[in-house]
């Protein structure tokens, strides 16, 4: 069991990095890339759980409450490892 949340800790965390870059690509003329779509494909399933909650202006603080969130569930998982 525990190499089984090992294993699941270090897919978790690379989903985790992903969602870091697509955020951060969000951001940049890359968004019209490719890479980009990929991304988008990749992350969107949890994000966009959380799409529209947090919309101030322009700007959409949805991605900080699905990041912080995430990283709750794998703080969780690293203290059970």
């Amino acid at each position: 069991m525990l190499i089984f949340l090992e294993y699941a800790y270090y897919v978790l965390l690379t989903y985790f990095y992903i969602m870091i870059v697509y955020v951060l690509l969000s951001w940049t003329p890359l968004r019209n890339s490719r890479f980009y779509d990929i991304l988008s494909k990749i992350v969107n399933p949890y994000l966009g759980i959380f799409r529209g909650w947090l919309v101030f202006s322009n700007i959409d603080f949805t991605p900080m409450l699905g990041l912080i969130l995430y990283q709750f569930i794998l703080g969780v998982i690293a203290r059970a490892i």
